[in-house]
């Protein structure tokens, strides 16, 4: 007997009907996708784009080779794996949400990439692409958003080639507990008001902090990317825990 869908799930501190949950992410992302690449650089003092650069380099990528970026948003991961495969290869940049694959193609599009790109609005769930179709696939601070992460993981290994691997990069649990309470002051009282003073927006990043203490810790997500059926599971955190890059194989 197959397990019964629940009829609520979070969206940040609050339960929202399950049918209702993507909808209030795609309004949350609507409402920022004019200012996410300013508010990342702003928010993480810059550091997000280190823990991009060490993902791009557990891609495994060669020239030739097909990957695909998942709620990939402005396109950072998918740009640095273009440059990886090369003119002979593909990356595929995909995202549920319209506001933001505009803007990241507009950005990419400025950085010259476009050859080896394409662009599909997709539910991370149920990814509209063959069985074993890329040698990488990569998905960078959108899998807390997701209102079934199982079945996201599952649509992601699904299509990966065998030998292929999986890349989440997400925010996690500090591992030190100093930094606890310093972290939870950052996220539930400067975010919001970072977010109120760029972007003219409060509640957005007040659901982004919700969201990430709502999302799987290190060893709970690393269980799922197992039951997903991937191999020599593991994650490195990144900036004591704050972020976590989680890799799996498909064999």
């Amino acid at each position: 007997m197959s397990e019964q869908r629940p009829e609520t799930t979070h969206f940040g501190f609050q339960q929202v009907p399950v049918e209702e949950k993507a909808a209030r992410v795609r309004g949350v992302f609507d409402s920022v996708a004019g200012k996410y690449d300013l508010m990342n650089d702003l928010m993480s003092a810059g550091l997000h784009r280190l823990w991009k650069r060490f993902t791009l380099a557990r891609t495994g990528l060669r020239p030739g080779q097909r990957a695909l970026d998942v709620a990939g948003g402005t396109g950072d991961l998918a740009a640095g794996m273009s440059r990886q495969v090369g003119r002979d290869g593909l990356v595929i940049l995909s995202d549920i949400n319209a506001s933001m694959l505009r803007e990241g193609r507009r950005r990419l599009l400025d950085r010259g990439l476009w050859r080896n790109l394409r662009m599909v609005q997709a539910n991370a769930e149920c990814l509209p692409f063959r069985d074993e179709s890329f040698h990488c696939v990569t998905i960078g601070f959108g899998l807390r958003n997701v209102t079934d992460k199982q079945a996201a993981l599952n649509s992601m290994a699904r299509t990966l080639k065998p030998g292929g691997r999986l890349l989440v990069l997400e925010f996690s649990r500090p591992v030190l507990k100093p930094m606890r309470p310093l972290y939870d002051l950052y996220s539930f009282k400067v975010l919001p008001a970072l977010g109120e003073i760029v972007a003219r927006d409060a509640a957005s990043y007040r659901y982004l902090a919700e969201s990430i203490r709502m999302h799987p810790a290190q060893d709970e997500l690393l269980e799922m990317l197992r039951a997903a059926g991937l191999e020599d599971c593991r994650y490195h955190n990144l900036s004591g825990g704050i972020v976590a890059l989680h890799l799996g194989y498909r064999y």
